[in-house]
């Protein structure tokens, strides 16, 4: 056991439920005491954390597929960091590990819910993003649940994003005919087209989601997968060919809407066209990570994966990165650096 172990952590608690979109009073940065591990757990020094779209649903007090986060209590999500002490068989001081207590410097934890991680492989925020949950909800969104098939026409709305990014690339990757981008600014579409190479991309803002996709995909799309919602699930709706399939990932568009949002006004075409529309939950899909890993870290050896991250230096800005994140200030994984 060290004998230098920190005797405090900063951590971000929930105060208040957000009303529409959050604001500075509704979160605190508080220290809170550190001891050592007891029996079983580890204590690690987070390198990074993770924020994540799906944490705002979990800001409000209502039943979901995952509890919400509890006022007055350090809030959790993904993190990667190095272990300071252990009172665990297995786990060493010097491992870095992966685990679910991010928004804080200290974790404390069960070491069974930390996974070991090799920062050889890749660096240890690509754990938080392309080689994480992001990357896996891609993987099993575009494989699994859109059933993706070689030749399929591809369209991923928030495709500059953490998971957006990779659905394209992995499409491509995979014998995709055709993959078509959207995302918020013109920098961000110049990225997926030159960087991660999209056939095609542009931006949502400059007009009519269904106008600019059907000029971008003439022939119609196989596959849709869903970041956005509304306008964007509409149109591709519009744009879906017989028997196209979309995997509804997230809609960002109306997590922080105040009001009902009403949904797509062209949903008969689903009968016509004999549609399929499934929802992504990532933890539904961890039978496939051994070999989304094994796939993807070749991917990224070889360089046919590219990726980015948007790190944002200091504890003390995870409220700035999350609400940047919502705002779309991010390209690719939003990541709160600790280092």
């Amino acid at each position: 056991m060290s004998a230098a172990l920190p005797t405090s952590s900063r951590e971000w608690h929930l105060v208040a439920r957000p009303h529409g979109w959050p604001k500075a009073e509704d979160f605190a940065l508080r220290e809170a005491a550190v001891a050592a591990p007891a029996e079983g757990r580890i204590l690690v020094r987070n390198k990074y954390f993770s924020v994540d779209p799906y944490m705002r649903g979990r800001m409000n007090d209502v039943k979901s597929y995952t509890p919400p986060f509890k006022l007055d209590h350090p809030m959790d999500g993904g993190a990667v960091g190095e272990v300071i002490a252990s009172n665990a068989e297995g786990f060493a001081v010097g491992d870095h590990v992966l685990h679910g207590l991010g928004w804080r410097e200290i974790a404390d934890l069960p070491a069974k819910h930390a996974v070991k991680v090799d920062p050889d492989i890749a660096p240890l925020s690509a754990y938080l993003g392309v080689l994480g949950m992001p990357g896996l909800t891609a993987y099993a969104g575009l494989f699994e649940v859109a059933s993706f098939k070689e030749g399929d026409a591809v369209f991923v709305s928030g495709a500059a994003g953490a998971v957006g990014s990779q659905v394209g690339q992995m499409a491509k990757l995979k014998g995709a005919s055709r993959v078509i981008g959207s995302a918020g600014s013109d920098e961000k579409v110049k990225l997926l087209v030159e960087e991660y190479g999209f056939d095609a991309a542009f931006n949502y803002k400059n007009g009519p989601v269904r106008d600019q996709l059907k000029e971008a995909a003439p022939d119609g799309i196989d596959v849709y997968f869903d970041n956005v919602g509304g306008e964007h699930l509409e149109a591709a709706i519009s744009s879906l060919n017989v028997h196209g399939r979309a995997t509804i990932c997230g809609m960002i568009a109306q997590y922080n809407a105040t009001e009902p949002t009403p949904g797509p006004n062209n949903m008969a075409m689903i009968i016509g066209k004999r549609l399929r529309l499934q929802g992504v939950l990532v933890s539904d899909h961890s039978d496939l990570q051994p070999q989304f890993v094994q796939e993807v870290a070749g991917w990224l050896a070889s360089g046919e994966l590219k990726f980015q991250e948007t790190k944002v230096e200091g504890i003390e800005k995870g409220y700035d990165a999350f609400v940047g994140l919502l705002r779309g200030e991010n390209t690719g994984k939003m990541i709160v650096s600790l280092v």
